[in-house]
């Protein structure tokens, strides 16, 4: 991958941070509260596609490029990676209940999350940088599904600013918050164009970084206050898809 392509995928991965952030914030700045239904659906998609890449896509290409030791020694950095981020650094989880209004009181808190949100979509984006070292087809599908977990990212941030009778900054805070993600998407392309076991680290790193965000984020954010089967069938449909993106890459 040559200079020219690295600024490409970086092109990719700052708008998949950019809009997808920019998105959650515009949907704060304009409605009142999201449907949980739809809110659930978006998670549910997000998470099948996740999956999908995971297994069939950075797995996939992790086993083959640095064999089963390499692939699980990365898998489990990449969990622990970002368990110590999810300590480390304020995160809030997506909650639709009515409680914004108190959790999003101070302007410490919305400083705490812009801040948080934007350091979290660094390690995202190394993970798409890592995917497109690997194949084309992994990369893009990644780039797709975290631009969609960025979407509930972006409401979170923007819904203290909104709250505080600062909606409009909440809505270019929420699209600065996302060019993160085009920096992790640059180094992550280096990265795994070092050596094939280089990339296989990388592609196993960003597998188990994915499988913490699916677990601990996306799933139980989908289901939570959603009555709806909304959240499953966006779970199947998103798998299939993703399938479809990593088929053959």
């Amino acid at each position: 991958m040559d200079g020219g392509q690295l600024l490409k995928i970086a092109l990719y991965g700052l708008l998949a941070g950019v809009v997808g952030t920019g998105a959650g914030g515009l949907l704060a700045y304009l409605l009142p509260r999201p449907r949980a239904g739809f809110l659930g659906g978006i998670l549910g998609f997000a998470a099948g596609m996740m999956m999908a890449v995971i297994f069939f896509g950075l797995l996939d290409q992790a086993l083959e490029e640095g064999g089963q030791f390499t692939t699980s020694l990365g898998v489990i950095a990449g969990i622990g990676g970002f368990l110590l981020i999810d300590v480390l650094l304020p995160h809030q989880h997506l909650s639709i209940s009515g409680r914004e209004k108190e959790s999003a009181a101070y302007l410490a808190k919305g400083l705490l999350l812009t801040v948080g949100i934007s350091l979290h979509n660094l390690p995202e984006g190394l993970a798409i940088g890592a995917g497109y070292a690997a194949a084309f087809r992994t990369g893009l599908a990644l780039t797709l599904v975290l631009g969609l977990h960025n979407i509930p990212e972006g409401l979170i941030l923007a819904i203290p600013w909104k709250t505080m009778g600062r909606g409009r900054q909440g809505l270019w805070i929420s699209l600065l918050a996302g060019v993160p993600m085009g920096l992790g998407v640059l180094l992550g392309g280096k990265v795994g164009n070092v050596s094939p076991l280089f990339l296989a680290l990388a592609l196993s790193f960003a597998a188990g970084g994915m499988l913490y965000i699916v677990c601990d984020e996306l799933i139980p954010d989908a289901y939570e206050h959603n009555r709806s089967h909304l959240a499953i069938l966006g779970l199947g449909i998103g798998v299939v898809i993703g399938l479809l993106l990593t088929a053959g890459g």
